[in-house]
């Protein structure tokens, strides 16, 4: 693949910009030094609040919250990191920014991760939140990388129980795909993020191999997409999860759903911190916030495609 030509000179700056913060063999270190330095080069690319966003934290349902007060219907945001790191911090200033966007509430739950807590545990804080966030009224669920993952595997769970959700909206989602074909082999080498890197992941996660066929790991692996909510999903072109979105988009559309699949070309996983500094990835968040505020306002402007 050659990403010389993909991928622009600011995307290259930004890859650049996070290799500087993030040494490529972190994954050697310790838990707890992946996590700080995780979220010391996502502090990098903190840029503080909007002006007149504020943020308060909150335990709600057992579990570690921030939340960005603002309009009905509350986002629920499930931040990315591999299961393993990532928290209320390293998304701090994303969710600070779809608050300011859509003027609606953002809470972003800061679950249990892996390997001190293995699955299910962040997918039960997941749940939780969303079902004490239910209580006040419908709720959007929103989530990038695993996160992205987490919110489509509790919109599968909770379309069986009382609660309510608009819309979801999914951000270069790792759900469980087939890693032996389409972009997880064409992009198996892709900057930012590896077919080898998922796959660590994805064992860190389990203790172990990853099981199949279980949706609430790889929402792609389930056998019913119907009656689940209105779907975006975003996919970057050169990450090898980028066929994940396509999949889980046609396969709802396929049961009937409404779903919308949107790629956005040249970009890389991780994307979301590239938005203040990339063209590209500035376009991409603006077309993710107006996603949710559409999807809050029970409106569908991507026509009845995919």
């Amino acid at each position: 693949m050659d990403y010389s030509t993909l991928i622009d000179p600011p995307t290259w700056a930004f890859i650049k910009a996070t290799d500087d913060a993030y040494p490529p063999d972190a994954a050697s270190f310790s838990i707890a030094e992946q996590r700080a330095v995780y979220d010391r080069m996502c502090r990098v690319f903190h840029r503080g609040y909007p002006p007149g966003v504020k943020a308060e934290d909150r335990v709600i349902a057992g579990v570690p919250c921030r939340i960005f007060a603002g309009a009905a219907p509350a986002i629920l945001y499930l931040h990315g990191g591999g299961y393993v790191v990532g928290g209320l911090e390293s998304h701090d200033d994303i969710c600070a920014d779809i608050r300011a966007a859509t003027g609606l509430t953002v809470v972003c739950a800061d679950y249990r991760l892996s390997p001190e807590h293995l699955h299910p545990a962040a997918l039960e804080d997941a749940l939780n939140v969303a079902r004490a966030l239910a209580k006040d009224g419908p709720i959007l669920l929103a989530g990038d990388s695993a996160g992205g993952n987490l919110a489509a595997s509790a919109a599968h769970v909770l379309r069986h129980e009382k609660v309510r959700i608009l819309g979801q909206v999914l951000i270069y989602p790792g759900l469980g795909g087939d890693m032996d074909r389409g972009s997880y082999i064409s992009h198996a080498n892709a900057p930012m993020l590896t077919r080898a890197d998922v796959q660590f992941y994805a064992g860190i996660r389990h203790g172990g191999t990853a099981p199949k066929g279980d949706p609430t790991v790889s929402p792609l692996q389930d056998n019913d997409f119907s009656n689940l909510p209105p779907t975006v999903t975003f996919g970057a072109e050169c990450d090898p999860l980028c066929d994940d979105a396509r999949a889980y988009a046609e396969a709802i559309s396929g049961a009937g759903g409404r779903a919308h699949w949107i790629v956005e070309p040249g970009l890389v996983h991780a994307y979301l911190r590239a938005r203040t500094t990339v063209p590209r990835a500035e376009a991409s968040f603006a077309r993710i916030t107006a996603a949710l505020s559409a999807l809050a306002r029970g409106e569908w402007p991507y026509g009845d495609a995919e």
